[in-house]
């Protein structure tokens, strides 16, 4: 009853706040300056990873590239050099702890404190549960959601005592929604979510409001991690076209980005709906890939 009572009292408040969001639909919001910052990317040898290294580099950040690839880190730092921008380059295995925690000492003893991470490397097999092998679910867990601790309490202590830095959470539409064959991403991705959520909370609480966060929860993106992906809401999207809403939601301070934005309806909507009529919905949207499968049905 009491709960009834105090969101009665919450309304005139609650229609506020629309106003107000509404209003900021039509306000564009001023983009903060990234000049300077020591900016760390995991999974900066390849894809995602990569491109938002370059857009960092391109505003006059101070870059530190993470990947397991040696290679491939090691052209995008090029390349960042290139632009203009201070960039250091590590080789680090992002499902081994101790070598995130050994190598972010190594990074603030020689370059200093990490003011933006960017938790990106990530992994994915798809296969249904059957088919994905035991040290596949693991892996998926280590690199997609244990990682961003590892990383977030390597850095964040230094952000918490200047109250200013961002930690950005790469996690994907599949942390909103189950999707069949990629039941160890989904739910990898569903934890990291939850990492964000929490780790947005746990800053409010402890008054350190300066620290932003950010997530990026994508629809399939054409990075060849999965095979022929297609689904009825749209085209595979471009990397490019993910890092430019990436970069806007970092610079403006978005706690969720959405992409392509239709995503933040649905789920918005997905709890109101009957089970039922989101069956059917999830038939529409059609979503398929290549994927590997281990059940097989006894014969009649």
């Amino acid at each position: 009853m009491l709960f009834f009572l105090y969101g009665f009292l919450l309304l005139p408040l609650l229609l506020l706040f629309y106003v107000e969001s509404l209003l900021k639909l039509f306000v564009p919001k001023k983009k903060k300056s990234v000049v300077g910052e020591i900016t760390l990317i995991t999974g900066a040898g390849h894809g995602i990873g990569r491109l938002t290294a370059y857009e960092f580099a391109k505003l006059g950040s101070k870059l530190v590239l993470w990947d397991i690839n040696k290679a491939g880190v090691e052209e995008t730092a090029a390349e960042c050099r290139r632009l203009g921008a201070s960039t250091h380059s590590f080789v680090v295995d992002c499902s081994k702890r101790e070598d995130i925690y050994s190598s972010a000492k190594r990074v603030k003893a020689e370059i200093g404190d990490v003011s933006i991470l960017v938790n990106n490397a990530g992994v994915v097999c798809t296969a249904d549960l059957f088919a994905t092998q035991d040290p596949q679910i693991e892996k998926t867990f280590e690199v997609n959601v244990l990682a961003h601790f590892w990383t977030t309490k390597a850095f964040l202590p230094e952000m918490m005592n200047s109250n200013h830095g961002h930690i950005v959470t790469v996690a994907s539409a599949a942390g909103h929604y189950g999707v069949p064959f990629l039941m160890a991403y989904c739910s990898s991705k569903f934890a990291a979510v939850g990492f964000h959520k929490s780790l947005t909370e746990e800053l409010e609480a402890l008054g350190r409001t300066g620290v932003k966060t950010s997530c990026l929860c994508p629809n399939f993106i054409n990075t060849g991690f999965i095979k022929n992906p297609s689904t009825s809401l749209g085209p595979t999207l471009e990397p490019e076209q993910v890092v430019r809403k990436l970069m806007h939601g970092i610079l403006t301070e978005q706690k969720m980005i959405f992409v392509p934005s239709s995503l933040s309806v649905l789920t918005a909507i997905e709890k109101l709906l009957p089970e039922r009529f989101l069956s059917t919905l999830k038939r529409k949207l059609n979503v398929r890939f290549d994927a590997v499968i281990g059940y097989k049905p006894k014969e009649q």
